[in-house]
């Protein structure tokens, strides 16, 4: 069972891994297509439309006409541009992070599998070490976006919880 749990953490890491680069290409690419768009728009409303499109509604509704036009002109002479996206070796690295992350969140979830000979004894510790881990998780991601921190390190354990329900009775 434990040989099975390190395999299983290190396919999620690599999967994981593969869907932070997948996001990044698909980001780049974006941004390619839209800097074309831009500069093969035919007039300048289209453009200033284009422009619009790419940025947050937020920040879009506090830029006047002569904002998204300094923006049009600058952008209509950027140089270089890839045709293609490709992937930067900050990219890359960002995704042995993801890697890393997934798998060495998850091997104290795992650790008491290996230090006690008890099955039944080791699952409850791991729930806990796993309730704990997503409370200080939830806590921490309230923190960082500016929601309250123990109502988000609350959902999360909820959140987990339910998860974990879906997961048992499909199966898992």
């Amino acid at each position: 069972m434990l040989l099975g749990s390190l395999g299983c953490n290190l396919a999620w890491g690599i999967i994981d891994a593969t869907l932070y680069l997948m996001a990044c290409f698909s980001t780049r690419g974006r941004a390619i297509l839209t800097l074309a768009a831009l500069q093969q728009a035919p007039s300048q409303t289209e453009a200033h439309a284009v422009i619009a499109q790419a940025l947050p509604p937020l920040l879009v509704s506090v830029l006047s006409t002569e904002d998204l036009e300094t923006m049009r002109e600058r952008l209509s002479h950027v140089g270089s541009v890839p045709q293609r996206p490709q992937l930067s070796k900050r990219e890359w690295m960002g995704a042995l992070g993801v890697f890393l992350i997934v798998v060495l969140t998850t091997l104290p979830v795992i650790v008491p599998f290996a230090l006690t000979a008890n099955a039944h004894r080791a699952l409850r510790i791991s729930n806990g070490i796993a309730v704990i881990m997503l409370f200080l998780a939830g806590y921490a991601f309230g923190t960082c976006s500016g929601h309250r921190p123990w109502g988000m390190a609350l959902a999360m354990v909820i959140l987990g919880s339910a998860m974990v329900g879906i997961t048992i009775s499909l199966g898992g």
